[in-house]
């Protein structure tokens, strides 16, 4: 039942499945709170808990995303942005503090806006970037104070919930 490094077994699979799905579904469940969204929290838990496996629950989401809503110059974001966020979950895997990882999420939700600026760059050029993200900013502050909230109170139970039942899944 083992997998050798970065290869999936039939658990893994079936698992980063549904945490792709369960991530999805808790951003609809969610949609009615502008930029509050406990995506943010699942993906810097899963970058934690399964390292870079984290990429397969979250493209799962991303996937799920574009499935649904229909493509959108903001999939090209979600291309790289959320993948950030696991690069970051993993460099900072060992802090073991709820307030280090609200923080961690917070400002990555005040980032968000200027990091898919980028896109925006590209297709309207960097006046239109800086406008459209500057126009965004009260959504990014709603963003960062959501996030912090989220992971101040569910980081540390889903992180070891999820890392006990993944150890669980491995035997």
């Amino acid at each position: 039942m083992k997998s050798s490094k970065g290869k999936l077994n039939i658990r893994e699979l079936i698992l980063f499945g549904i945490l792709g799905a369960m991530t999805f579904a808790l951003k609809l469940a969610m949609a009615w709170l502008p930029n509050i969204e406990p995506v943010s929290l699942c993906i810097l838990v899963y970058g934690v808990v399964f390292g870079r496996k984290a990429l397969y629950p979250t493209y799962i989401y991303v996937a799920m995303e574009i499935l649904y809503f229909g493509l959108g110059i903001w999939n090209f974001c979600y291309l790289y942005v959320w993948a950030l966020l696991v690069l970051a979950a993993i460099f900072l895997r060992e802090m073991q503090q709820p307030l280090g990882w609200a923080l961690v999420s917070g400002v990555y939700g005040l980032l968000f806006g200027a990091l898919c600026a980028i896109v925006d760059a590209f297709i309207g050029g960097p006046a239109y970037a800086v406008a459209k993200w500057a126009s965004g900013i009260p959504f990014d502050i709603a963003h960062c104070v959501g996030n912090f909230c989220i992971a101040l109170i569910l980081f540390r139970p889903l992180r070891e919930l999820l890392e006990k039942l993944y150890r669980n899944m491995k035997r």
